[in-house]
This record gives structure tokens, sequence and C-alpha cells, in this order.
């Protein structure tokens, strides 16, 4: 749960963006967009494999 104190003379809008930046921060609100729909642990795998497939292709290995 995330609490705000509000300061003495803190208008409203100052202290909404202070909540709003620290809901971000919590990623509560990405690990609900990725837990909207069951994707198969054989699908994520090679999702990460084409991920790291095509970070080595772009970035290249050290050692070229």
């Amino acid at each position: 749960m995330i609490i705000i104190q509000i300061k003495d003379n803190e208008s409203v809008d100052r202290a909404l963006k202070r909540f709003k930046k620290k809901f971000e921060r919590t990623g509560v609100l990405k690990e609900l967009r990725r837990r909207t729909f069951f994707q198969k642990p054989s699908i994520t795998q090679r999702k990460q494999k084409q991920k790291a497939v095509y970070k080595l292709a772009t970035y290249g290995q050290p050692n070229e």
C-alpha cells in the first residue's frame, strides 16, 4: 500500500504527482498488464531467445 504524507502548504497537484511517481516505481501496472493473458512457457522462452539473438546481432560480440 502506498502512503503519501501531504506536507504543510503543499498543493494537491504536487502530492498527486508524488503518488503517481511512487506508484509507477512499484511496477504494479506493469505486472497487471503482464498477467492479463496467459502465455505458454515455451513461447516465453522462444521470445527470450529471439531477443538475445537480436541483441547479439545488433550490438555484436566484443571479440569480433
